[in-house]
């Protein structure tokens, strides 16, 4: 069977995409599949061999190598932000009858939208923070936004991961520098009040037909937040398996799995939460979540007791079978 594991993007997640492909590259079963590196660029899309680039062509995603047509069984997708997790590649694979790991088109679009899906879920009872939402031609009225959310309170890109375009606002004087960090990064902000209380992010999969929580980890910051630098420098604390009594882990498998259901779920993903008052909150869904060796997911997945190459098989089995 051809796997292309398929990595890059056009956001500045890119790097972090390359990181979480190699993972993916050294874990399949090179017994089973025959393994292919592409790249998806800004600048293009090539099939990666011994160094050398391989154009990749758009009209039926195949690639030309020595005079000879190379095409996919099947993709593993590990591209975060766009066009890989925000349903756009999801749209053309399926246009063009290629199996591909993960949710379809619309899951990948609905979760990268802050927005759209936090008004799904309230529909499920989920709770979550008091949020503001506004587009780069709004006038805001700060003083409201902050008299009806608090202070501190997040400003947040609204369609962005690997917490891109995310600041804390700790007082008012700090507002529009968060406003021009958001919109640096897309035209549409989510403000949202501030919980106070632990983060803890669980590894959701699709197990042997099962909605399963691989693990959960603590997050503590060395910075404000759990921002980029946290996440990718080594700038936090995670702790494996969160030290949580059974009663809130319950409360948070229950959460997370109710999320996951809801949203039509499949393939890999990590719901963060805050904890306050004994109560999960959600915060953001990641449908394609990192795997560099600095990822909470793979942690998760070495300490539930998975060899990473059985998971990736039951991604791709799961993608064959897709309707």
């Amino acid at each position: 069977m051809k796997v292309a594991v398929v990595m890059g993007g056009y956001s500045g997640e890119c790097g972090i995409s390359l990181k979480s492909g190699q993972l993916i590259l050294s874990n399949l079963d090179r017994n089973k599949y025959e393994v292919f590196e592409v790249h998806i660029l800004s600048e293009g899309w090539f099939l990666i061999e011994n160094q050398k680039k391989y154009p990749v062509s758009r009209g039926d995603f195949s690639a030309e190598k020595n005079e000879q047509k190379i095409t996919f069984d099947v993709i593993v997708n590990i591209i975060h932000g766009t066009p890989g997790e925000d349903g756009l590649l999801q749209a053309y694979w399926k246009l063009i009858g290629i199996p591909f790991t993960g949710c379809d088109f619309y899951q990948s679009a609905l979760t990268f939208n802050k927005r759209d899906t936090l008004s799904v879920l309230a529909k499920f009872g989920v709770p979550k923070a008091q949020s503001v939402y506004a587009s780069k031609s709004d006038v805001l009225d700060k003083s409201k936004i902050i008299k009806e959310l608090g202070l501190p309170l997040f400003v947040k890109a609204n369609r962005s991961g690997s917490s891109l375009g995310v600041s804390k606002v700790n007082q008012e004087e700090e507002f529009d520098k968060a406003l021009k960090t958001a919109f640096e990064v897309d035209d549409q902000i989510l403000i949202e009040s501030f919980l106070d209380g632990r983060e803890i992010s669980v590894g959701v999969v699709k197990l042997n037909g099962k909605t399963t929580v691989l693990g959960h980890t603590e997050i503590i910051p060395q910075n404000d937040f759990f921002d980029y630098e946290s996440k990718y420098s080594g700038e936090s604390k995670e702790i494996t398996p969160a030290d949580i009594t059974r009663e809130i882990q319950d409360k948070i498998d229950q959460t997370a799995i109710k999320i996951y259901d809801a949203l039509n779920m499949t393939g890999f993903s990590r719901v963060d939460f805050i904890i306050m008052n004994n109560v999960p909150y959600f915060i953001e869904i990641n449908t394609n979540p990192g795997l560099s060796p600095q990822s909470i997911f793979p942690q998760q997945v070495a300490h539930k007791g998975i060899r990473f190459s059985d998971l990736l098989d039951s991604e791709i089995q799961q993608a064959l079978n897709r309707e």
